[in-house]
């Protein structure tokens, strides 16, 4: 007669976190949240959350985990309204938990933590200021979304884009400050500020909304270097909330373009007016729905659907191909079904069209950085001071950026298409 094979109660994964519910969620029965030690968020049916959630409240009984996988089956079948056998808690936990990091297997062994492969997202980063450093600038600035700071700053924005568009030179400022290095290795430098001021933003809407921000640093996002903040906990907060959250970076760019707009207006130091310029230019980026900047979470929170990318496949099908709906959009809701295919409807000619532009620039972009190359080669030559080399240098790896850029988005939207859309099957498949 064979020995039973060896039993443990499965525990949470130590560091994870039953969240619960996902507010205004466009779903038609809302997931429940759990996040895991790496701080990602992972979606539950409401089945698979009350076996987590039960196997928490009866973790006391490790001594005897037949017993206790009992218990845990009795209160998963009161919640669930369905008879759910210790075989079948057994079976959801090593099929289902444990393979996404929500808790250990049965056999006591513990799951790996891989991080989810999402399309497009930030992939070469690294933190640079720990969560409690986060925390201590969130603390700074969190009051700036108190109404009565909130109204009066939006509306001296508003005022200030008037009185630079209406009443100053910008065309005019712009040629200036590009003639001289200092200029341009200053109007860097303010991009660079009101880059990492934008993620103070997220990170104080976040501690002003209640949650916990996490570490914020940098890295490339396809080929250009970003800021970023976890603010993964935002995801506990209602629609309105997060909605906050998204927009707290912009808020602040419009905090900072004030400040500029002041110090200018009393100086009158041309490169402050390229600064604004620049400022602005950020703000327009952030808003694009398109790649995963401030637009696209945006439109993903307000329809609450944390990853829109996942349904193009699906809602090219439908509309394209004429296919029946699949699982993944019937389980949304009328109205976010419409949202996310005008969303996807649109983004797909917008990215076609944004690599299609590059591409046509491609032997204007070859030619400006042969150009430049040229120009800074000869500057050293003829003993450029160290400034001059340094924006010159600056200016070279900028032009270069959309080419690199073109060569990895093209490799990742070949990849991304080839295993999520036309989903070419493997031998084990076949």
């Amino acid at each position: 007669m064979n020995d039973p094979e060896p039993l443990t109660l499965p525990t949470l994964t130590e560091g994870a976190e039953l969240v619960g519910e996902f507010k205004g969620s466009g779903y038609r029965q809302p997931p429940q949240l759990v996040r895991l030690p790496n701080r990602q968020l992972v979606q539950l049916p409401p089945l698979l959350f009350s076996v987590a959630k039960a196997l928490y409240d009866h973790r006391h009984l490790s001594a005897d985990p037949h017993a206790a996988l009992a218990k845990v089956a009795d209160a998963v079948t009161a919640e669930a309204n369905a008879r759910v056998s210790t075989e079948q808690v057994v079976y959801l936990v090593d099929r289902k938990l444990a393979p996404l990091g929500v808790t250990t297997y049965t056999d006591g062994s513990s799951p790996s933590l891989a991080r989810a492969d999402t399309f497009l997202a930030l992939r070469f980063r690294t933190a640079v200021f720990p969560e409690n450093v986060t925390w201590f600038l969130s603390g700074l600035f969190a009051w700036s979304f108190k109404p009565a700071v909130l109204l009066p700053s939006i509306s001296m924005v508003a005022a200030a884009e008037v009185w630079l568009a209406a009443t100053q030179p910008i065309g005019e400022a712009l040629n200036n400050a590009i003639r001289t290095p200092t200029s341009i290795l200053f109007v860097l430098a303010l991009a660079v500020l009101s880059c990492l001021f934008h993620e103070i933003g997220h990170a104080s809407a976040c501690r002003y909304s209640g949650v916990r921000p996490g570490v914020m640093g940098c890295g490339i996002y396809v080929v250009w270097p970003a800021f970023y903040t976890d603010i993964t906990d935002s995801y506990r907060l209602g629609r309105g909330g997060r909605l906050r959250t998204d927009l707290g970076g912009v808020y602040f760019n419009g905090i900072f373009l004030i400040a500029l707009t002041g110090v200018y207006a009393l100086t009158g130091y041309d490169p402050l007016l390229v600064a604004i310029v620049a400022v602005n230019l950020e703000i327009i980026q952030q808003l694009l729905p398109t790649l995963r900047f401030d637009g696209y979470y945006i439109v993903s929170d307000l329809v609450g659907i944390p990853d829109l990318f996942k349904y193009i496949r699906p809602i090219l099908h439908r509309t394209l191909l004429r296919r029946p709906a699949d699982e993944r959009l019937k389980a949304l809701k009328r109205w976010p079904q419409v949202i996310v295919t005008l969303w996807v409807l649109t983004v797909i000619p917008a990215l076609a069209f944004q690599l299609g532009l590059i591409v046509v620039k491609v032997p204007d972009l070859v030619l400006a950085n042969w150009q430049r190359l040229e120009g800074l080669v000869l500057s050293a030559q003829a003993g450029a001071g160290p400034l001059e080399l340094v924006a010159g240098t600056l200016q070279l790896i900028l032009l270069m950026l959309p080419l690199l850029g073109l060569a990895l988005l093209t490799y990742w939207m070949l990849r991304w298409l080839t295993n999520k859309i036309i989903k070419i099957p493997t031998p084990q498949q076949a």
